[in-house]
């Protein structure tokens, strides 16, 4: 992470400038006199501080939540590819393979544990913090320092960065895109443009949605260069108005729009720049195929992942759909502070629009995901941090402007400072609260169709039951009950545990069923020889376990 001086790099840099020869980051824009104003000490342990907060909120008490559905299903992969030493990409099983793959060295190393496999989401949803403190060039070290914060501190951020799936990775493959790009157009420095070939190339071995996240940043950055040329073209013009139309005047709008002309003069001639791109396709699709074909050894995985799109997008029709406002609840609800700061700050962005190109490509990006998941009837709430992401940045970008007008008209930092206390005081308040108290409680959006707590009791119960008949993780054990993930998560050190999914005759000294109707057809199938244990252990919303044992082992 680099710590010198804007002011220091911007003279360093062969490539910073935009169109008509300015900086990327203009230094008379009034966003970025913080730079000035804030230490380079302040700067370091701001940003130590709040990439501490964002690794103890991930990674303090990983077990204490149980394993959500989907979790239990991508930890059987896990566990098919570290003890057999396979996995087959298949655009049914919950996308694409690169959680797995970051997670096997891991589990290899530590074992199969709840916490060990949550550690690979956690590592990535710190590192996206990591990444945001990098885009200090572009946001000014206030609204930097102010997005990463809140990311840090945001609760569906480290709600879903305690979840064994694909949305942590995918996010930071994202971000890395961007920031690599934003780097090699800086810099003219090949090594950036393989490292964004190498995380886009990531970011399509992870998830389908992809393609949308693409999409959006592609229109993000067109938009944020029409309105930087337009507000370039305005300031143009009005000192234009007010020079005298001298012909040393002339010459100088010339040799402006001359360097406008010859931007991509420092990428290269045309032949290099044609040799770079064809490289960073090449590294794009390399990745993809490696992953895809797990590691060359399963040829079908590639194809199966160019046939994947048109399965989830039928899907996206079908499942989970919810109406269009949906996500606009869900973070009025969990993300307050960011969605209101990012609105402010889209509003400025908008409305005073500046020859600062990123402010304007953040405020796009977020608006543009937000409405592109909005107007996808398919809706789960971990597909939010898509967007909490770059809402954040634009909050950030709020923050910044506040803290400079507050610091050139009143000579005082308090408006911004108060500003940030109140967002971050919010956010901590209401990510502790979802992460070690509600975190299976319905009544929180981000809470979907969770396991409940109960469901550890049930494992308890049933390392009991065996203890007592002296059968240990030998103890038969039969699901009748069509819902069971994450069951076979807790249950997998027994060796003789059956997932029937239906109600037959069973002999197992352990029958695990459902309630309501049948469990009255379970208890006619058991008959006498088998007793409950226990009350109900609800599994998810609408789901009720049952116990029942064999007469014998419980008698003992």
């Amino acid at each position: 992470m680099a710590t010198a001086s804007t002011k220091q790099r911007d003279r360093k840099s062969v490539g910073a400038t935009m169109a008509d020869g300015r900086p990327f980051l203009a230094p008379d824009a009034p966003e970025n006199r913080d730079e000035a104003t804030v230490s380079e000490t302040a700067w370091l342990w701001g940003s130590v501080l709040i990439l501490l907060a964002a690794a103890l909120l991930r990674v303090v008490a990983l077990e204490l939540k149980p394993l959500h559905h989907d979790e239990g299903v991508n930890a059987f992969f896990l566990t098919d590819l570290l003890t057999k030493g396979e996995y087959r990409y298949n655009p049914e099983n919950y996308h694409g393979p690169t959680l797995y793959y970051f997670a096997l060295p891991l589990a290899q190393w530590f074992g199969m544990t709840t916490t060990v496999i949550r550690l690979v989401p956690v590592i990535f949803g710190v590192a996206t913090v990591w990444l945001v403190l990098c885009l200090r060039r572009y946001l000014g070290t206030t609204g930097t320092l102010a997005a990463a914060a809140l990311v840090a501190v945001s609760p569906g951020a480290v709600y879903y960065s305690r979840y064994f799936i694909h949305e942590s990775l995918f996010v930071f493959f994202t971000l890395g895109v961007i920031v690599a790009a934003l780097r090699y157009y800086d810099t003219a420095r090949p090594r950036y443009l393989m490292l964004a070939a190498v995380s886009a190339g990531l970011l399509f071995a992870t998830k389908e949605t992809a393609f949308i996240s693409a999409g959006v940043i592609l229109l993000a950055a067109l938009l944020a260069e029409g309105f930087a040329r337009r507000a370039t073209r305005d300031a143009d013009f009005n000192a234009a108005v007010q020079r005298t139309r001298s012909t040393k005047s002339s010459a100088r709008a010339k040799a402006r729009t001359g360097s406008g002309a010859n931007k991509l003069a420092r990428f290269g001639d045309s032949s290099r720049i044609a040799l770079l791109s064809a490289n960073a396709v090449a590294v794009f699709i390399i990745v993809n195929v490696v992953f895809y074909s797990s590691f060359f050894s399963n040829s079908q995985g590639v194809t199966d992942a160019l046939g994947t799109f048109k399965l989830w997008a039928k899907r996206t029709s079908l499942e989970h759909a919810k109406p269009i406002w949906t996500y606009i609840e869900w973070l009025a609800q969990e993300e307050a502070a960011i969605l209101l700061l990012a609105t402010t700050g889209a509003a400025y962005a908008v409305l005073r629009p500046s020859r600062r190109r990123f402010p304007l490509f953040a405020c796009a990006w977020a608006f543009g995901l937000l409405a592109a998941y909005s107007l996808i009837g398919y809706k789960t709430p971990w597909l939010a941090l898509n967007f909490i992401v770059p809402l954040a940045l634009a909050s950030g970008y709020a923050v910044g402007v506040v803290d400079t007008w507050a610091e050139r008209v009143k000579e005082t930092r308090w408006p911004a400072a108060l500003l940030m206390g109140v967002a971050l005081a919010l956010g901590l308040y209401q990510s502790v609260q979802l992460n070690f108290y509600h975190y299976d409680d319905e009544r929180y959006p981000y809470v979907y169709v969770h396991t409940r707590r109960e469901v550890l009791q049930l494992v308890s119960e049933i390392d009991r039951l065996a203890a007592s008949a002296g059968t240990g993780k030998q103890t038969t054990i039969a699901v009748a009950s069509s819902d069971y993930w994450p069951l076979p998560w807790y249950l997998s050190e027994y060796t003789r545990v059956a997932y029937h999914g239906r109600v037959a005759a069973y002999t197992d000294q352990i029958v695990i069923g459902r309630d309501g109707v049948d469990e009255a057809i379970l208890q006619a199938s058991l008959g006498s020889g088998y007793v409950r244990v226990g009350e109900t252990y609800p599994l998810r919303p609408g789901v009720n376990l049952v116990l029942y044992v064999r007469r014998e082992l419980a008698a003992k």
